[in-house]
């Protein structure tokens, strides 16, 4: 605590130096970088210590065809990692008066340089006879330059703000290309390098500190005089790691005020959850984008005034600091009361809740969303009135889309809060039939964002229940699916693509890959494109074998035509469990058994391609595979780690074991119970069993197109492992990851390279990504006759 009158550093100037020097501070947010940092850098000397593979040539070989004109250019950019750099941008901050940057600068510089040197003489050169690099034949790991532009980016960082931060960022790239270019290293040696510095340059901020890491109440009370706030005392509130820091300051005046310093960025929810809704939900409203703290601040105190314009209750916006080398303060007038989620249900009425959306009605009238609607935004004074917090998430205009997902998080929270029935009425009872329609078209797993479903366990679950009583009283059908590819996403898909299948046919070399393709058997293509469409007919029959009530088959097997859009273009297979999950509904499905049901089929897909992966490897005409296998001592001490690791996590921190193994244990108990009647167990594992039969017979077929010799039971096996493994990669249908691994496979078992990687590409393309096509047809034709 800090009262009036205490100089927060024995000055009474504020001082830019003064200012920078009480922002220093430590964050944990830097060890936990330091510790990734570690990882990250432990795995890639693990991996220098393995052969430079294949791939890993085919990048720098594409990097040396970089017109060699501009030499000098690349040999100049080069020197940005060396010694005389080091002393440059040290001597520089010395003479403008950086001395703590300046010093910082020279010794962050030194060690990584000393690390680099060090890591170089134990691991020695790895010998590499298709690069020539001096001395011919062998290249160092990791890349010293790469690791002391990238160290020195990371210092000077926080000293220099933002432009410094994007000018070291392009540079710290330049280097890499350069030494590439110029051959002194492999694409694994600049991996190496950048994590080195990274790693040093954040620990140096984790050992000496670094400017805007620290908000104490000096701080707070040096940014209030300097605004004319005249604070009495200052005292620091509960403080939470991933929130803003709070303050609650008493004034000369005797006024009370709440001070929020915004640390970082708060404005998204979860990058793979981002990552997921931009992909698989095109009806997602994205929030607005922000570019910095301050202007984040200043964004929450303007949208905050125009909804106490509107008679929106929301404490007063005071003021807002622009703190030199600190994060900004939002200075708003207090308001005594409790948050919603820390009154007794009890006391929450039917006229509390009526109250609440009566304020959700001004807001949306007033064309704002608050995009932030958590039940512990809604505070509750002492004459039981609702007032709205945290506007950092809002957009002002919004539009009916954004407007209609605030009141879907409504009801995702005060469901959390009093229960689906309660919430429910009283919206019907303030709210127009019109919005709460709207409200329902925005109430998808993928539309919610993870901070408003993550409130109550079971959360999409409880979801489900939500639309399914606000459907009920609305008298208005649970929404179809939409569309779930956006233009965007083809875009991706095409580019990562084109990247992915022009590259691996440097394995082998592209000429050759295309004189296969012309000597191809055309009948045995058409034999995989056959192969390709009777394994969508296999996995209608596992649906079929997947539900205890009966499906249609013929429109299963429709909607399994129009997963193949759905599914192959979303990560992690979203857009099949969405369609499938929206199938069962219509069909009067509980969303809970919908869920269900999809979970059951995958893991039956799963547990029969285990089976036959084990049966594969150990059976006496697939031993080659084992044999022909060789996984280094290095990678393989690496994958037991992550294994160790990966256990250690799911059973020693209760929540991921809870969610995991619970889960796990739910659907082996549903697989066991199939297995009590013979025509599901039948159908669902007779159908897991076919689809990855026929759909490695695609794969076989492939092979024997371009004349290799092959086992065809070899290569479904290779086949399932492949797909397996492959689809464990967050990118749609696996694209990348798969195609890695099946060449790998075949690779084991014989195959030539040329024959593996043209086989590969060309049942990818003939046997998963072809049907996509009628699967856009199907999927309209279904939208249209109300079956999705």
């Amino acid at each position: 605590m800090v009262q009036r009158g205490e100089s927060p550093d024995g000055e009474g100037s504020a001082s830019p130096e003064s200012r920078l020097r009480l922002s220093i501070g430590r964050r944990p947010r830097d060890l936990l970088r330091v510790l990734v940092a570690g990882a990250l850098l432990t795995l890639s000397v693990l991996l220098a210590l393995v052969p430079a593979n294949p791939v890993e040539l085919a990048i720098l070989r594409q990097l040396q065809r970089i017109p060699a004109v501009p030499g000098p250019f690349w040999v100049a950019l080069s020197w940005c990692g060396s010694w005389v750099a080091i002393a440059v941008v040290a001597a520089v901050a010395l003479y403008f008066k950086k001395i703590r940057a300046g010093l910082l600068c020279g010794a962050a510089g030194a060690v990584t340089w000393g690390l680099a040197e060090v890591i170089q003489s134990v691991l020695g050169p790895r010998p590499v006879s298709a690069v020539p690099a001096p001395p011919p034949g062998s290249v160092p790991f990791p890349a010293t330059e790469v690791a002391v532009v990238v160290a020195l980016t990371v210092v000077t960082g926080p000293y220099l703000g933002s432009v410094t931060r994007r000018i070291g960022g392009v540079l710290s790239v330049l280097v890499v290309v350069a030494v590439l270019h110029l051959g002194l290293y492999l694409p694994l040696g600049a991996a190496g390098g950048a994590l080195l510095g990274w790693g040093t340059g954040t620990l140096f901020h984790v050992l000496a500190g670094a400017p805007g890491r620290k908000v104490s109440e000096r701080v707070v009370q040096r940014e209030l005089e300097l605004a004319g706030c005249a604070p009495e005392s200052i005292v620091a509130l509960r403080y939470r790691l991933f929130e803003p820091r709070e303050f609650a300051v008493r004034t000369a005046g005797g006024d009370t005020l709440r001070v929020k310093s915004v640390r970082r960025m708060r404005r998204r929810a979860g990058l793979l959850h981002g990552f997921r809704r931009w992909n698989a939900s095109p009806d997602a409203q994205e929030e607005p984008r922000l570019s910095t703290p301050h202007h984040e601040t200043e964004h929450e105190a303007y949208v905050g005034l125009l909804a106490e314009r509107s008679g929106v209750r929301t404490p007063s916006v005071v003021q807002v600091c622009d703190a030199k080398f600190a994060p900004p303060l939002l200075v708003l007038r207090h308001v005594d009361g409790r948050r919603l989620p820390d009154l007794p249900r009890s006391e929450i009425d039917d006229e509390l809740l009526d109250a609440i959306w009566t304020q959700l009605t001004l807001l949306a009238d007033a064309g704002i969303a608050h995009h932030d609607l958590r039940a512990k935004n809604f505070l509750v004074d002492g004459e039981d009135r609702p007032w709205l917090l945290g506007f950092t998430f809002s957009h002002a205009g919004a539009d009916a889309a954004h407007r209609a997902q605030d009141l879907a998080d409504a009801l995702v929270s005060l469901a959390s809060v009093v229960g689906v029935e309660r919430t429910v009425s009283s919206a019907v009872r303030v709210l127009p039939a019109e919005r709460l329609e709207a409200a329902l078209e925005q109430l998808g797993p993928l539309n919610v964002p993870r901070r408003i479903s993550a409130q109550a366990p079971k959360g999409r679950y409880r979801l489900a229940a939500l639309r399914e009583t606000l459907a009920d009283r609305t008298g208005v059908a649970v929404p179809g699916l939409r569309s779930p590819v956006r233009p965007g996403t083809v875009i991706g898909l095409l580019l990562i693509a084109a990247g992915i299948y022009l590259l691996l046919p440097e394995l082998s070399g592209m000429g050759r890959v295309l004189d296969a393709l012309r000597r191809a058997d055309w009948a045995w293509l058409a034999v995989a494109v056959l192969t390709g469409l009777l394994a969508t007919l296999m996995s209608s029959i596992s649906m079929l074998g997947s539900s205890p009530n009966a499906l249609p088959f013929w429109r299963t097997l429709a909607v399994q035509v129009a997963a193949g859009f759905t599914g192959r273009t979303t990560p992690s297979g979203a857009g099949f469990f969405a369609i499938n999950v929206v199938f069962m509904e219509r069909l009067g499905f509980r969303r809970s058994l919908a869920v269900g049901v999809t979970m059951l089929n995958q893991a039956a897909v799963g547990a029969v391609a285990f089976v036959i992966c084990v049966i594969g490897l150990f059976s006496g005409g697939l031993s080659r595979i084992v044999q022909n296998l060789r996984i280094p001592t290095s990678a393989l001490f690496v994958a037991l780690g992550v294994l160790v690791v990966a256990v250690g996590v799911v059973f020693g921190i209760p929540a991921v074991r809870k969610r995991i193994v619970g889960s796990a244990v739910e659907v082996a108990r549903e697989l066991f119970a199939v297995l009590r009647h013979p025509v599901r167990a039948a159908l669902l594992f007779g159908g897991s069993l076919g689809y990855l039969v026929v759909s490695g017979a695609g794969l076989a077929a492939c092979l024997a197109a371009i004349s290799a010799d092959f086992s065809w039971v070899s290569a479904i096996v290779v086949f399932v492992i492949g797909n397996t493994l492959g689809h464990l990669a967050p990118s749609p249908g696996g694209l990348g990851a798969v195609e890695a691994v099946l060449i790998a496979g075949l690779g084991a078992i014989g195959v030539p390279p040329t024959a593996a990687v043209t086989a590969v590409l060309t049942s990818r393309l003939l046997t998963y990504w072809l049907p996509v096509l009628p699967g856009i047809a199907m999927f309209r034709y279904l939208q249209h006759r109300h079956t999705i």
